[in-house]
């Protein structure tokens, strides 16, 4: 595979609930190693675009190509897929019955196939990475919002994926632990893992991403280089937004 075939296109993508378009006509790329941050208001379809892709939704109309192949189409199973496009969670979803140390396992062995040692080797790389180490035994009822959500990101990270979506990581977290969970990821995105998050952390979408995609009302309104978007937005409603945000 060459290192600029994009990793994932999303071509022409809409998605109805009834006769409410949540998505319409949505196209962007993601290459390897791109950071893609999703912006816009509650309710622009950020997170039903995060569930398209994760196949957690269906599209109504549209293409999700991996690697060239549409996975959205009929007839493509979508285990094999899911285990190379990890997912993290606003509400972490955790299984509460398993230890930290569990929780990072039992999708290698269950969807991967890793023997018990191989799993729990990897599960133990990836918990150091994010500083959960010291946890591996406790349940995530024992454990602080922010640290969950460090666990549920390790969890995604020991599948090995090609790509990372993170639906909103931090917006169920008390502000003092959202400092600790954006350091994860910007961690990873130095170290060049492809990352497509819904995000409402400004800072994190100017600083880190390689790409901003700004969407309300379930378009694309501008997407772009983030230096771009952010000090030179082209459109009003972008400007508008944000305006918002530097005002808070």
């Amino acid at each position: 595979m060459n290192m600029a075939d994009p990793i994932l296109e999303i071509r022409h993508l809409s998605k109805s609930f009834g006769r409410h378009q949540v998505l319409k006509d949505i196209d962007f790329t993601v290459c390897p190693g791109d950071v893609t941050s999703i912006i816009g208001s509650s309710g622009s379809g950020k997170s039903t675009l995060l569930r398209c892709i994760n196949l957690l939704e269906r599209p109504t109309s549209g293409q999700i190509l991996f690697h060239g192949t549409d996975i959205a189409a009929k007839g493509v199973k979508p285990n094999a897929y899911r285990a190379k496009v990890g997912m993290v969670f606003q509400s972490f979803n955790l299984f509460n019955n398993m230890t930290v140390l569990e929780n990072c396992m039992v999708g290698q062995i269950k969807v991967l196939k890793k023997d018990k040692i191989t799993a729990q080797a990897r599960a133990m790389h990836y918990l150091e990475q994010v500083g959960m180490a010291p946890y591996i035994n406790a349940r995530p009822r024992q454990i602080s919002g922010g640290q969950k959500q460090r666990v549920a990101i390790a969890r995604a990270l020991a599948m090995e994926p090609e790509i990372l979506l993170f639906d909103e990581p931090t917006s169920a977290l008390d502000p003092e632990m959202v400092g600790d969970v954006l350091s994860v990821m910007r961690d990873l995105a130095g170290e060049g893992m492809t990352m497509l998050v819904v995000t409402h952390e400004m800072a994190f979408a100017q600083d880190v991403s390689s790409h901003v995609v700004f969407m309300a009302d379930g378009l694309i309104c501008e997407q772009g280089a983030p230096q771009t978007l952010f000090s030179a937005p082209q459109q009003q409603r972008t400007r508008d937004f944000l305006a918002r945000f530097r005002a808070n």
